[in-house]
């Protein structure tokens, strides 16, 4: 699959969040794209720059420090500016853990065959 994608840098500020209503809504368990999340999925919210960038519904990114390949299932509020959100389940730690970085991600744009 990683084949038929051509890959693109992107540095951005990124956070991560929990399937929780505290940090979410009353259905924290549904993305904005109406996605279910459940713990051990590898996926991110996008701001809304970032998503007219190319970074779209299924757009696969690979996070630096982070293994595996990560999937645009979510969107942030309009108040956010090249941020990516990384989904990290019910486990607030870890969460807390990566805080708030700079890092550089790849995202993935399908080449037409």
């Amino acid at each position: 699959m990683q084949d038929n994608y051509v890959w693109h840098d992107l540095k951005v500020t990124a956070t991560a969040y929990n399937s929780l209503q505290s940090q979410t809504n009353s259905r924290p368990q549904i993305t904005a794209f109406g996605d279910s999340l459940k713990p051990g999925l590898k996926v991110i919210a996008v701001s809304n720059d970032l998503y007219k960038k190319g970074l779209k519904y299924n757009t696969p990114v690979k996070i630096k420090g982070l293994e595996g390949i990560y999937y645009v299932k979510d969107k942030m509020p309009a108040r956010w500016q090249n941020k990516i959100d990384i989904y990290m389940g019910v486990d607030v730690k870890a969460a807390k853990a990566w805080g708030w970085r700079t890092i550089t991600i790849a995202y993935g744009e399908l080449i037409d065959e």
